[in-house]
């Protein structure tokens, strides 16, 4: 059943995926399926690769640091690029290639996904010592996700 929340900072879910902690602020469960939200804070290393979601828009809110989104293309080269800084919101329709990378030391971004069911993918990586994106093809295609391009050079 979805009911109200308020969900401060760091009262959420905290779970490995990748060399990074995550806060499940929101998860499909607590909204019938229809989002879920993860409060992430990022390093330019923690890039996706250039990838495109065919069941859920995306889309993120900047908290701090400045992030470099790139939009539209199969390839990074032929993207166009937006900076984003704290305040910014992002959105991201399904079938759009997109990445992003914080531009500065660290960036904190709120991310949603609508469906949520994602989430799924995010908890099922767990621990590891870096990125290994090209590892989970399989498991990234049966939530419709589909790598296009490496990820932006850290």
């Amino acid at each position: 059943m979805s009911f109200p929340l308020v969900r401060n900072p760091g009262e959420g879910t905290l779970y490995h995926y990748y060399d990074t902690i995550q806060e499940q602020v929101v998860s499909t469960s607590e909204t019938r399926g229809v989002a879920t939200v993860l409060r992430l804070t990022m390093r330019p290393s923690d890039a996706p690769p250039l990838h495109s979601h065919s069941r859920e828009d995306e889309s993120w809110v900047i908290l701090s640091g400045r992030v470099r989104f790139w939009v539209g293309s199969a390839s990074l080269d032929e993207c166009d690029v937006h900076d984003a800084g704290p305040g910014a919101y992002i959105f991201g329709p399904r079938l759009v290639p997109h990445t992003f990378q914080p531009i500065t030391s660290t960036a904190e971004v709120l991310q949603i996904n609508n469906p949520g069911a994602i989430e799924g993918y995010f908890r099922s990586i767990g621990s590891a010592d870096a990125r290994h994106d090209t590892d989970h093809t399989d498991l990234l295609a049966q939530y419709g996700v589909t790598l296009l391009d490496g990820p932006p050079k850290a």
